[in-house]
């Protein structure tokens, strides 16, 4: 249930970020590196709504599953809005939530901006490496 919720608030946001994004940042990128970490950010910042999304969602989610179970209390088909699913809920969204803020969007930021370090070799890699080291110092 997790998954599946989690999968299609991912897809909805998704579609939110490529419709407010300006199209000239996907297709003015002529070099298949930058594409490519377009993408990757595109993948970070679009999870990252997802978790936000989540979380503004979770509080109403919860209000209304506990109405429902006290409405209906012997009905098997609603047996899985039970509290465990909604707790699990809670724990993964503020796991997810802080994950986000702390790695991920700087993460995403500090990506998008390398250009790995001089004299390294040019690749994907090389930009993952400046940017975990520019986030180790951050943090330290």
């Amino acid at each position: 249930i997790c998954a599946l919720l989690f999968a299609s608030l991912y897809i909805l946001c998704h579609f939110i970020i490529t419709h407010f994004k300006k199209h000239t940042d996907f297709t003015g990128v002529h070099d298949d590196e930058d594409a490519a970490v377009n993408r990757i950010a595109l993948g970070l910042c679009t999870f990252t709504l997802a978790v936000a999304l989540g979380a503004v969602l979770l509080l109403p989610f919860s209000i209304i599953s506990n109405e429902v179970l006290l409405s209906f209390p012997q009905n098997y088909y609603i047996q899985w809005l039970n509290g465990s699913l909604i707790h699990g809920l809670w724990n993964l969204v503020f796991l997810f939530s802080n994950m986000s803020l702390v790695f991920l969007m700087p993460f995403a930021y500090f990506f998008t901006e390398s250009e790995g370090f001089a004299g390294s070799k040019k690749g994907i890699m090389a930009r993952v490496y400046e940017t975990s080291v520019v986030l180790l110092l951050l943090t330290l």
